[in-house]
C-alpha cells in the first residue's frame, strides 16, 4: 500500500483553501441578501410591523386575515389563472419551435433563435411601453386592425375592461417568456443521440414515434427546468402589473406579488406582506416538488 505524497496533501489542502477563499465573497452575499431577508420575512410576518413604531407580536393573526381577504383571494386566483394558462403554452410552444427550426443551417437556426429571445434581454419597461401602446384604446394597433377589417364595432378599451385585462397580461408575458425555452430546447435537441433515432427510422418509425419513444425522453431534464422556472417567474409576476394595469380594473388583474407590492410598500403594513411572501414562497416549493416527483416518476 503507497503512502500518500505529503507535497500532494499539502497541494490539495492549499488549493481547498484558496477555493473557499474565493468563496467568501460570494456566501456572504448570499447570506447577507438572500437567508437573512428570507429568516427575517418569516419573523416579521408573526407580527403587526409598520413604520415609526415598534413591531407588536400578533402570532398566526396576519396568516388568519389573509384567507379572509377578498383581494389577496382574488390574487390567489388571477396568480394560478396565470400559471395554469403560461406555463403549458410557453412549454408547448417553445418545444414546437425549437422542433422546427433545430435542424435548419447554422445561420437560419441561429436567427430565428435571436428573434426569439429578443424580448428576453429587452428592458421589461420598453416592452411593456410598446405593448401599452398596441393596446391603447384610442390609437392602439389591434382596435384600429379590429375596427378597420370589421372584426370590431368599435374601440375597445383591453387594459380597463375587466374582461379582456388579464388575458392581454397573460399575452404579453407569453411572449416575453418562450425565448429562453426555445433556446433550451434547441441546444437539447441538438444534444441527442442521432444514432438512436436514425436506427428507429431504418426500424420503420415515423417521425412522430422516433421524437416520444427517443428525443423525449432524453430531453425531460430540460423539459423539468423549463417547467420549474416558468412556473416561478409566472408566480412572480409583478412588472406587467406595476406597468400596465395597477392591478386593476377593480383588482381584476392583482397578482399575489402586486398585493405584496401593494401592501408592503403603499399601505407599510410589512408584516402582512410578509404573510403573503411566506404562503407564496411554500406555494410555489410545493408545486416545484410535484414537479420534480412527476418528472422522476416518468
Amino acid at each position: 500500500m503507497t503512502k500518500k505524497n505529503p507535497m500532494s496533501r499539502a497541494l490539495v489542502r492549499r488549493e481547498t483553501i484558496a477555493g473557499y477563499a474565493f468563496m467568501v465573497p460570494s456566501l456572504i452575499f448570499f447570506l447577507g441578501f438572500v437567508i437573512y431577508p428570507m429568516v427575517q420575512c418569516v419573523i416579521t410576518s408573526f407580527f403587526d410591523s409598520t413604520m415609526n413604531r415598534a413591531d407588536i407580536f400578533v402570532g398566526l393573526a396576519n396568516y388568519t386575515e389573509l384567507f379572509q381577504d377578498e383581494i389577496f383571494m382574488g390574487a390567489l386566483k388571477n396568480t394560478f389563472i396565470i400559471v395554469i394558462v403560461s406555463v403549458p403554452v410557453t412549454c408547448v410552444f417553445s418545444l414546437w419551435v425549437s422542433s422546427v427550426i433545430y435542424d435548419l443551417k447554422g445561420p437560419i437556426c441561429s436567427a430565428f433563435r435571436c428573434i426569439f429571445y429578443l424580448p428576453v434581454v429587452t428592458g421589461s419597461v420598453a416592452v411593456t411601453v410598446v405593448w401599452k401602446w398596441m393596446f391603447n384604446n384610442y390609437y392602439g394597433i389591434f382596435n384600429y386592425v379590429g375596427t378597420s377589417t370589421g372584426l370590431l364595432k368599435q374601440n375597445i378599451n383591453w387594459l380597463g375592461d375587466e374582461r379582456f385585462a388579464l388575458g392581454c397580461i397573460i399575452l404579453i408575458l407569453l411572449t416575453t417568456s418562450v425565448g429562453q425555452p426555445i433556446v433550451l430546447y434547441v441546444s437539447a435537441l441538438n444534444n441527442v443521440d442521432q444514432s438512436l433515432v436514425e436506427a428507429a427510422e431504418v426500424d420503420g418509425a415515423t417521425k412522430m414515434q422516433c421524437f416520444w419513444k427517443i428525443k423525449w425522453p432524453q430531453i425531460m431534464p430540460t423539459t423539468l427546468y423549463i417547467l420549474v422556472i416558468t412556473t416561478i417567474n409566472s408566480f412572480q409576476c409583478f412588472a406587467l402589473i406595476q406597468l400596465l394595469t395597477s392591478g386593476g380594473p377593480n383588482h381584476s388583474t392583482d397578482t399575489i406579488m402586486y398585493y405584496i407590492y401593494y401592501n408592503a410598500f403603499k399601505l407599510y403594513r410589512y408584516g402582512y406582506g410578509n404573510a403573503m411572501g411566506v404562503i407564496l414562497a411554500i406555494i410555489i416549493a410545493v408545486l416545484s416538488a410535484v414537479q420534480f416527483k412527476m418528472a422522476k416518476t416518468d
